[in-house]
């Protein structure tokens, strides 16, 4: 999408939501975009290329003093489920994450202000998407928060009767919990509500935290 229709279509709902109190997270790998979101109340900029699409993506973070998501993608999004092929998975995305940690810290931006995704779904396949899942506590050493979003995505249909987005409740759930169990720190999800149920319970049984 062209950045100005990028702008268009999310400045407003940042706005909106920024000025309800909410901490606002905005997707894009443009520069333009994440700097128009912070001057309308972003604080976090979650970039599926981890800031390295946009050359001035780096800059917009470390001066406006927001957060970032560094999120690990093979590819582009219209080629990177084009037969994503590693010698390692876990270890390419591993090194990945560790090196655009390090280029984002000498930009200037604080690890303090950096969390890390290993991208589920992104230039992955099933298989690929199981192991980087596994390797959540693995991830958590490189120094960072793991988020991790797997909610709706097609591996849950591939692994159960394939369902459509809004059917895969169940196996989101699932997978949230199992991520949460092997250490991850932040879950991007779509049923929020569900999901908090499901995470208190599990909490409850596993960690004793009762309330």
């Amino acid at each position: 999408v062209d950045p100005a229709v990028e702008r268009e279509r999310v400045l407003p709902v940042v706005r909106a939501l920024a000025a309800a109190g909410a901490v606002v997270s905005i997707d894009t790998m443009n520069a333009s975009t994440a700097l128009a979101a912070v001057e309308a109340g972003a604080r976090i900029v979650n970039d599926v290329t981890a800031l390295g699409g946009d050359p001035d993506s780096l800059d917009v973070v470390a001066q406006s003093g927001v957060a970032a998501i560094l999120m690990h993608m093979r590819g582009d999004p219209a080629t990177m489920q084009s037969a994503p092929a590693y010698d390692d998975v876990v270890g390419e995305v591993e090194a990945f994450l560790v090196t655009r940690l390090a280029e984002a810290e000498a930009a200037g931006i604080p690890r303090a202000r950096l969390a890390i995704d290993p991208g589920i779904g992104f230039g992955k396949t099933l298989e690929h998407n199981l192991l980087l899942l596994r390797a959540t506590r693995r991830l958590k050493h490189i120094g960072a928060p793991v988020v991790v979003g797997v909610s709706r995505k097609s591996l849950i249909a591939r692994l159960s009767k394939g369902e459509p987005p809004k059917q895969r409740l169940a196996g989101s759930l699932a997978a949230a919990l199992a991520a949460l169990a092997r250490g991850a720190d932040i879950l991007r999800v779509h049923d929020v509500a569900a999901t908090i149920q499901a995470i208190a319970v599990w909490r409850a049984i596993e960690q004793g935290d009762a309330r």
